[in-house]
């Protein structure tokens, strides 16, 4: 099979993905490179326009030459028996549409099915099958409830409820942030939920070549100004990202054993990434991805190097894991 980087995307974590992408060839530097772009078209890069691109999470990639339509490379990709590596983030790169599409054509690619990334997607719904697995979430507030939740709670937070967190992420401090919160709402739906105090924490979860599915150590996240966002996350220095993280033993039992139960309860395959917030109660689950960052800076590769697991390794068996699931498709 011909390896292929597939990267990019329509939605606004393509900034993300080249990021992801650069890492990925890096570690895979035979591979093809696909980059998707904005115009819904996808064509062959270089590696030094990839690799020259030095600014990737502040400037748009704008490869040259024109490309063809999503299905079209995909008919290719499956005549010209590609696997795909997917260092694609949200959209319909993550949302099912793109997986559901290879899925069709018996095109391998990394990652979780059509299933479940258009059910972990969703955070009402992965919401709620976490809970059915038994973990810990809290309950959502309706739009129309907003102003008497902020007199309860006196504090909200408000993210897509159908994208990544990274933008979009409204804190309702007081009746004006409402309003902005509103505006959002009325070109995507927005999941409202009380704001919980607490330590900011994700865990991966792996699924190795032999089948076996293993949680990551913990992470720990003090974001530079109170808010884990696309600044805090990519741009902010003084982010920290502390591997494994600082939780008593107990803690990072729930917090491994509540990813591990995610994963299964969306049916997740290859890898995830599941975010918390450790309150005072414990662990509260957030939102599971399924296709987290793979960045050089990312949180998923600095678990795998904290269990000891070399980028190149995981990718190896990633592809491995791809071709199985395609070959029993089959």
């Amino acid at each position: 099979m011909r390896i292929t980087i597939l990267f990019g995307g329509t939605n606004k974590e393509r900034l993300v993905s080249v990021a992801s992408a650069q890492a990925l060839h890096a570690a895979l530097p035979e591979a093809d490179l696909w980059f998707w772009d904005i115009n819904d078209t996808v064509r062959q890069v270089q590696s030094r326009a990839l690799l020259g691109h030095s600014r990737p999470f502040e400037e748009a990639f704008k490869p040259e030459g024109r490309g063809v339509g999503i299905e079209q490379a995909l008919d290719a990709a499956k005549v010209e028996d590609r696997l795909l590596v997917l260092g694609l983030h949200g959209g319909r790169a993550e949302n099912g549409e793109l997986q559901a599409m290879c899925e069709m054509r018996g095109v391998p690619f990394t990652g979780s099915g059509s299933a479940a990334s258009h059910l972990a997607f969703d955070k009402v719904a992965a919401k709620r099958f976490a809970a059915i697995a038994g973990v810990k979430t809290q309950a959502g507030v309706m739009l129309e409830d907003a102003e008497a939740a902020l007199a309860e709670h006196g504090k909200l937070i408000a993210k897509p409820a159908r994208d990544g967190s990274s933008y979009g992420l409204i804190i309702v401090n007081a009746k004006q942030d409402l309003v902005a919160v509103r505006a959002a709402a009325r070109t995507e739906d927005y999941l409202i939920e009380p704001f919980i105090s607490g330590v900011e924490a994700t865990c991966g979860v792996l699924e190795q070549s032999d089948g076996s599915v293993i949680s990551l150590p913990p992470i720990e996240i003090v974001p530079a100004e109170g808010e884990f966002d696309y600044t805090a996350k990519y741009l902010a220095k003084s982010t920290q990202e502390i591997c494994p993280g600082r939780f008593a033993p107990e803690i990072t039992a729930q917090i491994m054993d509540q990813a591990l139960r995610a994963h299964h309860a969306l049916s997740c395959s290859g890898y995830s990434r599941t975010d918390f917030i450790v309150s005072e109660i414990g662990p509260i689950y957030l939102e599971t991805n399924t296709l987290p960052g793979l960045t050089k800076a990312s949180l998923y590769p600095k678990a795998l190097k904290t269990q000891g697991i070399e980028f190149p390794d995981f990718l190896q068996g990633q592809i491995e894991l791809a071709v199985k699931r395609v070959r029993t498709q089959r």
